[in-house]
């Protein structure tokens, strides 16, 4: 199977256009995203062949290295449709629909000086409310640890806590988004903090581990920072792997780059 790998930011995958979901997909995610005994990946994401009666292009898969699904990536849909223009021969500035476990998503893709960077634009869909977590052990946890100031939790296709600290640099996101991810039953964490242009975050994702970037947490970050009057309504989310923009309203727009790395014949 031939697999392209990007990164949004850092956040890395490998990209398999295929015809139909092989039977082994979680197996081949785990194993091909390994960053020693395979390619290498945060997550493996198939693109299948769009819903007529939908009216999408493709239809994105999403595994996490782990193996486990997931219902949506901000930095992996960028990097699907950068895969699929480049293989398609309609050009690369194109708006494409594209299938989700979380829904339809439309993302528009823009070339850039770089043949191998595109500039895309994704709306997320609306952000709604995350799950209750007020009381019990995430509370209690970040009661005791003392470095909250606030925790907002948002669903953006995937389940979301955004914790709200004075300095991001001054938290061990490895072992606190572990802790915090295991203690909700399962939760992407994000921790934040307000800058003079934005917000700085850190990220801790489900099946994945610490990242570079994460698409699906810029925008609940973005909206638990304007929920709390951080910031306005458009927000630069700075993150170890770059900066993307979340434009907030009845649906979150996430702007980022997509870059293209390499071409693999795997297995």
């Amino acid at each position: 199977m031939q697999l392209t790998k990007h990164h949004g930011l850092g956040n890395d995958f490998l990209i398999a256009l295929a015809d139909a979901l092989p039977a082994d997909a979680p197996a081949m995610a785990e194993a091909a995203c390994h960053r020693t005994r395979g390619v290498g990946a945060d997550g493996l994401i198939f693109g299948l062949p769009g819903d007529a009666g939908a009216g999408t292009d493709v239809t994105m898969v999403l595994f996490n290295a782990d193996g486990s699904r997931a219902e949506m990536s901000g930095n992996g849909i960028r990097c699907l449709a950068h895969a699929f223009v480049q293989h398609d021969d309609r050009g690369t500035n194109r708006e494409l629909s594209i299938g989700t476990d979380a829904g339809i998503r439309t993302v528009s893709v823009e070339s850039t000086a770089d043949p191998t960077v595109v500039q895309a634009r994704v709306d997320m869909g609306p952000i709604g409310p995350g799950p209750n977590l007020e009381d019990g052990e995430v509370a209690h946890y970040l009661r005791n640890y003392g470095f909250a100031d606030h925790f907002f939790t948002a669903d953006v296709g995937n389940p979301h806590l955004v914790v709200g600290v004075n300095d991001v640099q001054l938290i061990d996101v490895a072992r606190n988004g572990s802790e915090l991810s295991r203690l909700a039953g399962g939760i992407n964490v994000e921790f934040i903090s307000a800058t003079s242009v934005g917000i700085d975050m850190r990220v801790w994702e489900r099946g994945v581990g610490v990242t570079e970037a994460c698409g699906t947490g810029a925008c609940a970050a973005a909206q638990a920072a304007h929920h709390w009057g951080l910031v306005g309504p458009v927000v630069s989310v700075s993150m170890p792997g770059g900066d993307v923009v979340v434009k907030l309203g009845d649906t979150a727009v996430l702007t980022g780059p997509s870059q293209y790395i390499a071409t693999v014949d795997y297995g």
